[in-house]
């Protein structure tokens, strides 16, 4: 089946069909190759749909992560209010798989796109920062005729970091402009904590509360103007996967689902890799680590074999960074599989060092048995360049489990 590098050689459209049926072994797939744990996966949508209830908030996804219309669906299913995306062409990908609610977490600046979504304007917010990007969007979408008000967040920045307006007095421009148009919906405040920091230390903690803290200021300055449409609901979205819990904190005061201050107020997290997780920078700083309780599980795993032992203390394997993510942190040798067996047994004292697009270097002691033809399981960092390198990952029930089964292959979508 040469349309997927994640299924054996021989295999065709029938053993793709019968996978969840046949339960082949994950000792009978080819490397390199990446994995999701349907365990794991079940296990982080249980556990963030349930975190989301109990603080009160609304969760749309990021479906940058995944690029799956399978996985969106399922994270829907498990009460999500819509699903975030970060591109024109991911908006409509989401909007043609009939995803109801598409968070274009960005600006839209781009008259040719908006002409193509004029005519789902009623399902499609988006963000602004500038006056300049209110006054095209005003313009194309009112030659294109949208028969709806787009619903637009103002951005808030901060000095240095990406896109958002810098200060509040620039984002309450935006702002007005927003409510001055006739083809705009003037829908809450956005913005992005994870543009500020990067990290779980106390500064970077502080730095995010003094953002949101911005974030809260410029929503009260935009409610004390009466800019905010009578009678529409207001969002106030932020949180990625590292610090939702911080977000909610700061922003969840505000939050009137009901109406009784006069309107209906949300906070709406956007976090995304907490779908899968990770064995490395999502680890350390998931607010689980700050929260307690039970976590989320890392749902994704590398699996390369052994090619080469050519001197001592050095191992060659067959995964490199056109399979496996480097950006966010080294892929972490976690067990190995020797040569003929199913299970895998630890693997310690190994580093991976660099990385080539085919072939990645570990490092391990000279005395350690890893022989040519075993397998070696990573743990990966950063799941977002994990998915978008594969055009399906095998699902096995647990990756970590004696005996691994096959038991679907779960496809992408990233153009």
């Amino acid at each position: 089946m040469e349309e997927f590098k994640a299924v054996p050689l021989a295999y065709g459209a029938t053993d793709l069909a019968t996978l969840s049926a046949s339960r082949p072994a994950l000792h009978t797939f080819p490397t390199p190759l990446v994995t999701l744990s349907e365990d794991a996966v079940r296990h982080n949508l249980e556990t963030m749909a349930a975190w989301c209830a109990a603080a009160g908030v609304l969760l749309a996804p990021h479906g940058k992560t995944t690029m799956s219309r399978t996985l969106w669906e399922r994270q829907l299913a498990a009460g999500a209010w819509g699903i975030t995306v970060a591109t024109p062409w991911q908006a409509s990908v989401a909007l043609g798989w009939g995803i109801p609610r598409v968070l274009l977490a960005n600006e839209l600046v781009q008259p040719a796109a908006l002409r193509a979504f004029a005519g789902h304007t009623d399902r499609l917010t988006v963000w602004a920062d500038s006056v300049r990007a209110v006054e095209i969007m005003s313009d194309a979408l009112s030659a294109a005729g949208a028969a709806h008000p787009l619903g637009v967040l103002v951005e808030l920045g901060a000095p240095g970091a990406r896109t958002g307006a810098r200060d509040r007095d620039t984002a309450l421009a935006v702002a007005r402009a927003i409510a001055a148009s006739p083809v705009l919906r003037l829908a809450g405040v956005a913005g992005y904590e994870g543009a500020v920091a990067h990290g779980e230390t106390d500064e970077s903690l502080a730095t995010v509360r003094r953002y949101l803290e911005d974030m809260l200021a410029l929503h009260d300055a935009v409610a004390a103007a009466g800019l905010y449409p009578e009678g529409e609901p207001v969002l106030l979205s932020a949180g990625g996967s590292a610090y939702f819990d911080e977000v909610v904190e700061v922003l969840a005061p505000r939050r009137d689902p009901e109406g009784r201050a006069g309107r209906v107020v949300e906070v709406l997290l956007r976090s995304g890799a907490y779908i899968t997780h990770d064995d490395g920078y999502y680890s350390r700083v998931t607010p689980f680590s700050r929260l307690g309780g039970t976590g989320f599980r890392s749902a994704i795993h590398g699996w390369a074999t052994v090619l080469s032992r050519p001197e001592p203390g050095l191992v060659l394997v067959d995964a490199g960074k056109r399979d496996l993510p480097y950006d966010d942190g080294m892929p972490v040798p976690q067990a190995i599989r020797p040569f003929g067996e199913m299970a895998t047994v630890p693997l310690t004292g190994a580093a991976v060092t660099r990385m080539n697009d085919q072939h990645t270097f570990v490092r391990v002691p000279d005395d350690a048995a890893v022989q040519v033809g075993d397998v070696i399981r990573f743990g990966l960092s950063h799941p977002c360049t994990t998915f978008d390198k594969w055009r399906a990952l095998a699902v096995v029930d647990d990756a970590l489990a004696d005996d691994p089964r096959v038991i679907g292959l779960l496809e992408t979508t990233f153009g």
